[in-house]
């Protein structure tokens, strides 16, 4: 039986890599899998300069150790031979062929013993032919008369990848003890889930030397569903037990009809994965951090997350006990913050601002790497800002969550507002399309996927100018709600405000309500979003060149959550905002995966409550009548006592707000709290 290539990695099941080991001929490193990541940039987008093609991937290689048990590890370091059609790293680097690499040339100093029977995984980011879909680049590795690797790469284009992975656990837990593993299957055959393994590294303080775990057992399949259709869409959910917070390589073992069995693979930081909701920079001139009227308003706003650190007079007083703001920055030293007390209490590694802009020089991605790295062997996950969607894909995968920086209104942008044709003849520079936000998330999901993924997004904030003419120069509540929600229907798990300064809310006061309601219902929704995956998504036409609905759905083991998003919006001519119209008939269709057919329950959803709907389930799919604009967010489920579930949530939310007895929004005497805090001195 030969390896089938139709997963779109390059497969080889471990027991024909043990029967290519017993050939004394054969080389002792075999690439057990190949993951191909192909680039692509959107055609949504507009810039000044049209971006060059996305040719390139990025492409994960599994490399196993197949000598005979006791034979002598290989010893890997910078010195090591290893090229790729006859370049080293370094030159495809030079040559602009590669974006970046973590191969053992990227690591001056460092040694990895590889001992028989393990694994270790190389990454780089292809930037050209041959190093993307279809190309067959030539890897070499170890000494040029008996390499340890001669091998042609196949990377072709997938047809099954996994497209999500994701680890959970209990809210107050340092590790995750459960797993979930969405997978896409574009294919044309039908493929059903066998088993799973995980390999981990023995020893966290060598993160790149993995070794097979038990295979998984009592996967529960999605809907108890092992068969993926062509076209469609599954997984499973698994129980592990305490999962160590280093890096792992995953290993999907599938089936076609007629018993061919193919691997999918993905390499990733193992992290518990929780929904939090930032403020930005809460801290520092003029952000009274220790001021329990500020952390108040924070609270209220469902804040959980900001850019801080360890700050005296807060962390060590009695106030973070009340008001608990997880940490999100460079982390260091490490050896204070990598400690089982402060993981419960951090967010992830954030200290590379922007690295495309990088303060005016761009940091080449080989640099982030390197300036990422130290952290590998702690338990701390890194984070990456992306900036601009037309080169960000020479960025993907350098960071274990991440997330993006831009926004759509009265704010400064890569992209070139005024060439959007989006309203005919009316060019504006103060906005452009809201629904971009949603193409920018998918853009960044698949080019970091399996990854979790998260999103900055605008906020009101005092710090803008004026942009086009507009003299508000902070997003409306409507154009705060629909940026958020564009990006919540592409399943983010974090969400990042910008930036809810106490000048901010006292000077945008008209946005604090509809940041509450959204905080309530991201708390309401986050379970399904951290344990689903985005699956369908249509943007629909009304009439000849005219918009009308987004329509999304994030689909997990236990429910659907569909997204509708109102497009049939324009710009005000005179105050220079988009405007919504009012609620209008609709009727719209969310295909599901086949493991969510059995829909018992569908109702529509917002902070204020659960409502009914009339729906149906037709050709595999839920058609909704209703009439709404702007967005609106619905929840299928096969199981009929979710809905009280929820309501029983939302009623604990509000009565945790009522419990504050602070509402800035509503009454006036907390607002002159807000307003005589920031007119202290």
């Amino acid at each position: 039986m030969k390896a089938s290539t139709l997963w779109g990695t390059v497969m080889v099941t471990l027991g024909i890599s043990l029967a290519l080991a017993a050939r004394a001929d054969t080389p002792p490193l075999v690439v057990a899998g190949v993951t191909v990541t192909p680039h692509f940039k959107l055609d949504t987008m507009r810039y000044a300069h049209e971006p060059e093609p996305a040719t390139g991937a990025r492409v994960q290689l599994f490399l196993h150790h197949d000598a005979a048990s006791g034979s002598a590890p290989l010893i890997i370091n910078a010195e090591t031979r290893v090229t790729f059609d006859g370049k080293p790293p370094a030159e495809l680097l030079a040559s602009h062929v590669w974006s970046w690499h973590d191969t053992p040339a990227a690591t001056p100093g460092e040694t990895l013993e590889l001992p028989p029977g393990a694994m270790t995984v190389w990454t780089f980011n292809g930037r050209t032919a041959p190093f993307g879909p279809g190309g067959r680049p030539h890897a070499e590795a170890g000494p040029p008369e008996k390499p340890w690797l001669s091998k042609d790469l196949l990377l072709d284009k997938p047809a099954c990848w996994l497209s999500a992975v994701t680890f959970l656990g209990p809210e107050s837990a340092i590790t995750p003890d459960t797993l979930i593993v969405h997978i896409a299957n574009a294919g044309e055959e039908p493929v059903k889930i066998t088993a799973c393994r995980l390999w981990l590294p023995a020893d966290p303080q060598k993160p790149r030397v993995l070794f097979p775990q038990p295979p998984l057992s009592s996967l529960e399949m999605f809907g108890g569903m092992a068969s993926i259709a062509a076209g469609d869409r599954g997984g499973f959910i698994v129980k592990t037990g305490p999962l160590p917070l280093t890096y792992a390589a995953v290993e999907v073992t599938l089936t076609r009809p007629g018993g061919e069995t193919g691997v999918l693979w993905g390499h990733l930081r193992i992290k518990p994965e929780r929904f939090d909701i930032s403020g930005g920079w809460v801290n520092g001139k003029g952000n009274p951090i220790a001021n329990e009227v500020f952390l108040k308003a924070l609270k209220r706003l469902y804040v959980n997350t900001a850019h801080l650190q360890i700050t005296p007079g807060y962390s060590d007083t009695d106030l973070y006990q009340k008001y608990p703001i997880k940490y999100f920055g460079p982390m260091t030293p490490l050896e204070i913050y990598d400690t089982d007390e402060m993981l419960p209490k951090i967010h992830a590694v954030e200290f590379l601002g922007e690295p495309q802009y990088g303060g005016g020089r761009p940091v080449p991605p080989q640099e982030v790497w390197e300036k990422l790295h130290p952290y590998a062997v702690t338990r701390l996950a890194t984070t990456v800002t992306h900036s601009e969607e037309r080169i960000w894909r020479d960025y993907a995968g350098l960071s274990d969550f991440p997330h993006y920086d831009a926004y759509r209104v009265t704010a400064p942008s890569p992209d070139a507002w005024r060439k959007y044709d989006r309203w005919g003849k009316q060019r504006i520079g103060w906005g452009s399309p809201l629904e971009t936000i949603g193409d920018m998330c998918r853009s960044l999901r698949e080019l970091n996927r399996p990854m979790p993924c998260a999103i900055w997004s605008q906020g009101p904030h005092e710090g803008w100018g004026r942009y086009g003419g507009r003299k508000r120069t902070s997003p409306t509540p409507d154009e705060i709600r629909m940026q958020a929600y564009h990006a919540l229907s592409t399943r983010i798990t974090s969400l990042y405000w910008f930036n809810l300064s106490l000048k901010t809310l006292v000077k945008w006061r008209d946005t604090l309500d509809e940041l509450g309601r959204i905080g309530r219902e991201l708390r309401m929704i986050d379970e399904f979003l951290l344990e689903g995956d985005a699956c369908s998504f249509e943007r629909r036409e009304k009439g000849k060149d005219k918009l009308d609905w987004d329509l999304a759905s994030v689909c997990g083991p236990r429910a659907a959550l569909l997204f509708a998003l109102d497009l049939d919006y324009t710009p005000d001519p005179d105050e220079k905002v988009f405007t919504f119209g009012p609620p209008r008939n609709a009727k719209w269709r969310f295909p599901l995966p086949a493991y969510l057919q059995n829909i018992a329950d569908v109702f529509r959803m917002d902070a204020g409550g659960l409502y009914d709907v009339k729906w149906t389930i037709r050709d595999g799919a839920v058609e909704i009548r209703e009439k709404a604009s702007r967005a609106v967010l619905f929840l299928a489920t096969p199981d009929p006592g979710l809905r009280k579930m929820l309501e029983h949530k939302r009623e604990q939310l509000i009565a945790t707000e009522n419990a504050l007895q602070f509402d800035p929004a509503r009454n006036d005497a907390d607002f002159a709290q807000l307003e005589q805090l920031a007119a202290d001195p």
